[in-house]
């Protein structure tokens, strides 16, 4: 045999030299529960080795972080149920906890990059991403909610806008509105194909942000869809997103891959509670290399086109990087 592809792979160094893709915690940002409170940090049973946690010890874990290298976090708020309603007005009043926990992460860590949500369902009595009226979820209602929402966010400090709500014109309603308040330099990064997938679920448990009745099939994408992806994401890039993301990751690889073929902004991919969970889950019961098993996921993510990844491993992929 003439060509024999295993000569390229006979040493370490002849490997590293022709690695195609490359994954560094430079690429991760860490999703992080945050909750109302002091001295708190409750293990989320359906996602072990993720916590909801108070501001004080959150402030611990930020520092913990960053001494590994990872200054990427988007954070996720744990809200009581007698601060929600129905028009969500507790994501924008001055007295929001998550709010304030902006401000006080930046004062403390400027350095670190902070991601926002931007939808109804943590603070909306129904359960749902949008405003809901005789059980449907109008779209156009929605949005002056998520300006209001991505506006106060953006005075507290946060870095990266990321509505996850998926209603229609919302990336272009919110960088208006942005915009107009002097706020040109915060990014937006938008969750434009986001499937209404069976992985949420520890997620919702995290935040206790479950729908109250029906589902999300009405504004979230077909599983079974790919091109649609291209639609919602070009829709997303002429409005003004400065990212576009796929959500799930892991199930979703080809996806990932033709977007990264169509895009003219960066890809992200949130590799989701569940897929994260059933991991952990394998990992407990001794049926797989924990560390080989994450690396090996969130390199098939970059290899698809991932430019950024959001991921529950990110803290212990950092750990492992820092060994």
């Amino acid at each position: 045999m003439v060509i024999r592809p295993r000569r390229n792979r006979k040493h370490a160094a002849i490997r590293d030299m022709v690695q195609e893709n490359f994954l560094s915690v430079e690429h991760l940002i860490y999703p992080m529960f945050l909750t109302d409170g002091s001295g708190i940090k409750e293990e989320i049973s359906s996602l072990p080795r993720n916590y909801r946690w108070s501001l004080d010890l959150m402030l611990k874990e930020i520092e913990s972080s960053l001494s590994l290298g990872l200054n990427k976090f988007v954070l996720f708020p744990a809200v009581s149920d007698e601060l929600k309603d129905q028009t969500a007005t507790y994501s924008y009043a001055a007295e929001n906890f998550y709010l304030h926990a902006i401000r006080a992460i930046k004062e403390r860590f400027p350095e670190a990059i902070l991601m926002s949500d931007v939808a109804m369902d943590p603070y909306s009595s129904d359960g749902h991403d949008g405003f809901v009226q005789d059980g449907k979820i109008l779209n156009d209602e929605t949005l002056p909610i998520l300006a209001k929402m991505s506006i106060a966010q953006a005075q507290a400090g946060i870095d990266i806008i990321g509505p996850s709500d998926m209603m229609d014109g919302r990336v272009g309603y919110i960088r208006e509105a942005l915009d107009l308040e002097g706020f040109t330099d915060v990014s937006i990064m938008a969750y434009s194909a986001k499937y209404a997938s069976a992985f949420y679920g520890p997620f919702r448990d995290a935040l206790n942000s479950a729908p109250k009745s029906g589902d999300k099939k009405t504004y979230q994408m077909n599983p079974a869809n790919k091109r649609e992806a291209l639609l919602e994401a070009s829709l997303d890039m002429e409005e003004g997103a400065d990212f576009i993301m796929v959500k799930p990751a892991l199930a979703y690889l080809d996806v990932i891959h033709l977007l990264k073929e169509h895009s003219t902004v960066p890809i992200t991919a949130y590799n989701v509670s569940g897929e994260c969970a059933m991991v952990y889950a394998a990992a407990e019961k001794g049926w797989i290399n924990y560390e080989a098993i994450v690396s090996e996921i969130l390199m098939s993510m970059r290899r698809a086109g991932a430019d950024g990844i959001l991921t529950y491993f990110a803290k212990d992929f950092a750990t492992f990087s820092n060994k």
